[in-house]
């Protein structure tokens, strides 16, 4: 929005030609995003801990959990009002190229089904009913037409006239793509369909510690601001011998958005937590995360700089898979006794191993990082 104000009037006001870069409009998003999440933040606390918003304690917990139960939860509108409106002010919308647009779509989608989720969790908990939510099919289902709806409209609409729209790029190979449109296009929806579905998925799964999720999302977001901004130069992506996709620059944008208001938002979630993300902030984000991912056709990116979210969703799988087989052939008693993990997901299993919740999180935090150096080298190894 400032862009379409502020750029018209350069040519009265030559320093505002500075609107014009986009590294200057995803550095004030960024500022932006961080300043409203710390002014809205306690006005959302607020308003949660009046309505008795308090966090659903997951089954399988921890016991020393269980004290969770008085935190408002829903702490994820903090971060999505204000990503949200800082892309709004500082980002450039193109209705020929949309990669905003998709984005934020994609975000509030699965915002709502998180919200929804939420709210009918809580409304359990009143009534003294089991906290079960939303029927696990009907929220998959609601993530599965965001998947099969994005895949079916990038396939339809390519963003980038270099680019198949049913395509994706492979790491550590220059120039090299599978692409879909060659005979097997409708494999595409399917693909996008996992990848979005799974990383909201995992996200959530990973939301277990104070602080955990918000710290390795922001991680996150900010590596692939990184590869957004290279991708959307001529120069950078010819020199580093990665695909160029026009107007993709403006998720770098999104991308600081999202890292400032993350950012903001560990000033309530750290350690001990005043408010959780809750599935609001959860599937929302983990949904935004892998709709920049499939924008950038950087999905097996995805799988390296998330590779913590990966592992915990790996381990609750793993730990169900082994479960129900061991206890279809040798019984209850020794299925019980023989887990993969002493608690599923990955973080719990470390709690019982003897480490605090603080070093189970900044130890994730630096996988996390990790992770993301790896992830930013696979722009040179080629």
């Amino acid at each position: 929005m400032l862009h379409y104000f502020l750029v018209p009037l350069a040519r009265h006001f030559r320093v505002l030609n500075i609107f014009t870069y986009i590294s200057f409009r995803a550095v004030g998003a960024a500022v932006t995003s961080l300043l409203l999440s710390f002014i809205v933040g306690p006005i959302i606390l607020r308003a949660l801990a009046r309505q008795s918003v308090h966090q659903v304690v997951r089954e399988g917990t921890p016991e020393s959990h269980a004290g969770k139960g008085s935190t408002p939860t829903m702490g994820g509108l903090i971060i999505l009002f204000s990503s949200l409106i800082s892309v709004v002010l500082w980002g450039r919308f193109s209705l020929s190229h949309p990669y905003l647009l998709v984005a934020i779509f994609i975000t509030l989608w699965m915002g709502a089904i998180g919200l929804l989720d939420d709210y009918l969790k809580l409304q359990q908990k009143k009534r003294g009913e089991k906290n079960r939510g939303l029927i696990e099919r009907y929220k998959l289902a609601g993530q599965v037409v965001a998947g099969l709806a994005l895949g079916w409209y990038l396939w339809q609409h390519p963003l980038s006239p270099n680019l198949s729209g049913a395509s994706t790029t492979l790491p550590f190979f220059k120039y090299v793509i599978v692409d879909w449109a060659l005979g097997w296009a409708w494999v595409y929806p399917l693909f996008t369909t996992f990848v979005l579905t799974g990383t909201s998925n995992a996200v959530n799964i990973t939301d277990g510690l104070d602080g955990l999720a918000a710290g390795l999302l922001a991680i996150s977001f900010g590596t692939f601001a990184i590869f957004s901004y290279i991708i959307g130069r001529v120069d950078y992506s010819r020199f580093l011998l990665v695909f160029y996709l026009q107007d993709s620059g403006e998720l770098t944008v999104f991308c600081l958005a999202m890292v400032g208001a993350l950012i903001g938002f560990l000033w309530f979630n750290t350690h001990p937590a005043q408010v959780f993300m809750g599935d609001t902030g959860a599937l929302a984000l983990g949904g935004a995360l892998g709709a920049v991912a499939i924008l950038l056709k950087s999905e097996f990116v995805l799988a390296i700089v998330g590779a913590v979210f990966v592992a915990e969703m790996m381990s609750v799988i793993l730990q169900r898979f082994v479960f129900k087989y061991r206890r279809s052939r040798r019984g209850l008693a020794y299925a019980q006794a023989h887990r993969v993990f002493r608690r599923a997901p990955l973080h719990h299993h470390f709690e019982e191993l003897g480490w605090k919740e603080t070093q189970v999180v900044v130890r994730f935090w630096i996988l996390g990082i990790l992770c993301a150096f790896f992830a930013l080298s696979t722009l040179k190894l080629r």
